[in-house]
C-alpha cells in the first residue's frame, strides 16, 4: 500500500479530481493549507500599498491505495495539476505499512 500527497494550486482541483475519478480512483482527502517553496511567497499591492504574502495558499490531497495503480494515480496526478510555471506544488509518495477500517475492524487492502 501507498499514500500519495500532492500539494497543488487551488484552481487546479477540479482538474485533479476529474482526472483522478478517470484514474478510478473513488476517494481523497482534501486540506487547505498554506507554505511557500522556492519562490518564498510573493508581494501584491493592495490599495496603492504593496505587502508581501510569505505563506501562498495551496490545497494537500492524499489519497491512500494498493500498489498496482500507483504509477497511472500519480502521472494523472502530475498532468491535472501541472501549468509549466514555478509554484505547481510537489507529489510525494510514501509506503503504508498497515491501515485500520475503524467501523469494521478491516486491516490492510481490505481497510481501503
Amino acid at each position: 500500500m501507498h499514500l500519495i500527497t500532492a500539494i497543488i494550486r487551488p484552481h487546479r482541483l477540479d482538474a485533479v479530481r476529474s482526472a483522478l475519478g478517470d484514474a478510478g480512483v473513488t476517494g481523497l482527502t482534501l486540506t487547505e493549507v498554506k507554505g511557500y517553496g522556492r519562490q518564498l511567497g510573493h508581494t501584491e499591492l493592495y490599495r496603492g500599498a504593496q505587502y508581501r504574502i510569505d505563506f501562498v495558499p495551496k490545497l494537500k490531497v492524499e489519497r491512500a491505495g494498493p500498489e498496482g495503480r500507483l504509477d497511472a494515480v500519480v502521472e494523472a496526478l502530475r498532468r491535472a495539476a501541472g501549468t509549466g510555471q514555478v509554484g505547481d506544488g510537489k507529489i510525494f509518495v510514501a509506503r503504508l505499512d498497515d491501515a485500520v477500517r475503524i467501523r469494521t475492524g478491516e486491516t490492510g487492502a481490505d481497510a481501503l
